[in-house]
């Protein structure tokens, strides 16, 4: 096999694999396209965010106290660090270091995350709080989800609103996990 052949043979199994990997979708098949907010101020989006919710999917399977953090890089991409303890909050610690880049520079609420190689995931903010305050991340089919909040515990009225917003966005909002959050940020162990 010519050499110039295998390095496109390689990107195609591994399209291939990562298909296979797929979740189903968690939206319903007559939603109508998902939108993106308008405008992200990257800079404010940067910093700590805690997950709350999330649908099932293997690379978090048991995974409580998630935690992901988003740093400026000096090429412009940025930094992104997962952190879950792993089946309880007295868990093993693990951690998964990627980056990111901005998709749709005119609304900055694209975003492509890749944690390993060169494959790139979707990475949407579909839902932000003005003050930047909580998140709900998604990407075009709605097979991920994720309600994020800058805080361990989300306020139990707000979260309410947002389940009502993502049912009227066609989301099933009962495949959410409900992720074990630690009390307070100064809670945080490790």
């Amino acid at each position: 096999m010519p050499r110039s052949v295998f390095p496109a043979l390689l990107a195609l199994l591994g399209a291939i694999m990562l298909a296979g990997c797929q979740p189903p979708a968690g939206r319903s098949d007559d939603a109508a396209p998902l939108q993106t907010v308008e405008f992200v101020e990257i800079e404010r989006y940067l910093g700590r965010w805690f997950e709350i919710a999330r649908y099932d999917h293997g690379f978090e399977r048991g995974c409580a106290g998630v935690i992901a953090d988003y740093a400026l890089r000096d090429d412009g991409l940025i930094d992104v660090t997962n952190t879950c303890y792993q089946d309880g909050l007295d868990g093993e610690i693990e951690t998964a270091e990627g980056r990111a880049r901005v998709a749709d520079e005119a609304t900055n609420a694209q975003l492509e995350v890749s944690f390993f190689g060169p494959f790139w995931g979707d990475y949407w903010i579909i839902d932000l709080a003005d003050d930047y305050s909580w998140a709900i991340v998604s990407e075009p089919q709605g097979r991920y989800l994720w309600i994020l909040s800058r805080t361990p515990q989300m306020d139990e009225d707000t979260l309410a609103n947002r389940l009502d917003w993502l049912e009227g966005q066609g989301f099933d909002t009962s495949m959410l996990i409900r992720v074990e959050q630690w009390d307070s940020a100064q809670d945080v162990r490790g």
